[in-house]
C-alpha cells in the first residue's frame, strides 16, 4: 500500500526511492509489528480477562500448570493483526506470493480461533472435533498447495531442492501438491503442540521465521542466488516483508507471553504461525531446511507419535508425558530451563540451516 504511495511520491522528491529496497521495507515492517503488539497487547488483556476469556487446563497435565487456569488466551490474534498490517502496509500488494502466504496464515487462524471460542463456550480443552479441525485445515492446505503449482511460472518452483548439494532439484510434477500440502499442515501441527509453555513456541517461531527472511530474500535475488548455489525465483524475495512483520510480531507477543506468561497464543496464534512457516519454506523452495531449523517442532510432534503408538502396541508410555516438554517438567526441570534449553538448541539448528546457504 504505502510502496505505491512512495512511487508516485518518488516523482516529486527522489529520497522516496529508499522504500524500493527490500531491506528497508522489511526494517519498517518488523517495527510496524512491533510497535502494534507492544501497543495493542495491555488493550486486548485487558479485554480479554473483562471477557473472561480464560484458559481452561488438561487436569491430567503437569501440576504446575494448574495455576494458569484463567491466564487470557487468544493472544495469538494480537499477532495475526500485526503481521497483517505491516505486511500490507509494506509489501508489494501484487506479488502473488504475499498474498498467498498471508491469507494461508489468516484461514489457519480462523479455524485456530474457532477451536479457540468452542473451548471457552463450552468450559473444556476440547474445541473442535480431531477430524473437524483436521478436516479445515486439510481443505486450506490443499487449496494453498493447488494455487502455487497452478501458478508456478519456473520447473524450479516445483522442485524439491536438496541441501548440501548444488545441482540437485528434483522435479516433483504433480507430487508437489501432497507435498506441500504435508509442509504446511504439518508445521501448523507441530507448532500447536509445541505450544504448552510460556514462550516456548514463540520463540523458536521469531527465529526460523527471521531465518526463512534471509532465504527468502537470497532466493529472490539473481546475484545472490547465483553466487549461492540456490534457486532463483523472482518475486519471491518479496516475502521477506512478511517475514520481518512475522519476527516483530512475535517478539512483541512475546513481550506479554514470557514466563509468566500474561497470555497465552492459543489455536488461533499457533495454528496460524506454523502453517506460515510451512507455506513459506515451500515458495522459497527449501523444504528440508525448515525440517533442520524447526527441529524442536519435528521432535515434539515425533515424540507424540511415539508415545500414542507406544502406548497402543504395548501398553507402556516411552515418556512421562507428551509433547516432550512435559517429559522434562516431569523429572524436575523448571519451566523456565525448559524454555530456554529449547531456545538454544533453536538457534543451534537455525544457525545450521542457515549454513546450507554455503556449504553447497
Amino acid at each position: 500500500m504505502l510502496l505505491a504511495l512512495a512511487s508516485w511520491l518518488e516523482s516529486f522528491y527522489s529520497g522516496f526511492n529508499v522504500f524500493q529496497y527490500l531491506t528497508f521495507r522489511a526494517i519498517l515492517g518488523t517495527l510496524t509489528a512491533l510497535g502494534i503488539a507492544l501497543l495493542v497487547g495491555p488493550g486486548l488483556i485487558r479485554r480479554l480477562v473483562r471477557y473472561q476469556i480464560g484458559q481452561y487446563v488438561r487436569d491430567d497435565g503437569p501440576q504446575t500448570h494448574l495455576s494458569k487456569a484463567g491466564t487470557p488466551t487468544m493472544g495469538g490474534a494480537l499477532i495475526l493483526v500485526g503481521v497483517a498490517v505491516a505486511t500490507v502496509l509494506w509489501s508489494d500488494l501484487t506479488n502473488r506470493f504475499v498474498w498467498t502466504v498471508l491469507l494461508v496464515t489468516l484461514a489457519f487462524g480462523v479455524i485456530g480461533g474457532i477451536d479457540d471460542w468452542l473451548k471457552l463456550t463450552r468450559a473444556n480443552s476440547k474445541g473442535l472435533s480431531a477430524r473437524a479441525k483436521y478436516l479445515s485445515q486439510s481443505v486450506v492446505g490443499f487449496v494453498a498447495a493447488i494455487v502455487l503449482f497452478a501458478s508456478a511460472q519456473l520447473p524450479i518452483e516445483t522442485s524439491l531442492i536438496v541441501p548440501f548439494f548444488k545441482t540437485v532439484a528434483v522435479p516433483l510434477g504433480w507430487v508437489f501438491v501432497p507435498l506441500t500440502y504435508c509442509v504446511i499442515v504439518g508445521a501448523s501441527n507441530a507448532v500447536n503442540l509445541t505450544d504448552g509453555l510460556d514462550g516456548l513456541a514463540i520463540m523458536p517461531t521469531v527465529l526460523v521465521g527471521g531465518a526463512l527472511g534471509v532465504f527468502a530474500y537470497a532466493t529472490g535475488h539473481s546475484n545472490f542466488a547465483d553466487y549461492l548455489g540456490i534457486p532463483y525465483v523472482p518475486g519471491v524475495g518479496e516475502i521477506v516483508v512478511f517475514c520481518g512483520a512475522l519476527v516483530g510480531a512475535g517478539l512483541g507477543f512475546l513481550w506479554f507471553n514470557t514466563y509468566p506468561a500474561q497470555v497465552f497464543m492459543g489455536d488461533v496464534g499457533a495454528l496460524a504461525l506454523g502453517a506460515a512457516l510451512g507455506v513459506i519454506a515451500v515458495v522459497v523452495r527449501q523444504e528440508l531446511v525448515l525440517f533442520i531449523m524447526g527441529g524442536v517442532f519435528v521432535v515434539e510432534t515425533v515424540s507424540v507419535m511415539l508415545q500414542v503408538a507406544s502406548f497402543k502396541l504395548t501398553g507402556r508410555r516411552i515418556f512421562r508425558m507428551a509433547p516432550l516438554h512435559h517429559h522434562f517438567e516431569l523429572k524436575g526441570w523448571p519451566e523456565p530451563r525448559v524454555i530456554v534449553r529449547f531456545w538454544i538448541i533453536t538457534v543451534v539448528l537455525v544457525l545450521v540451516g542457515l549454513a546450507t546457504l554455503k556449504l553447497r
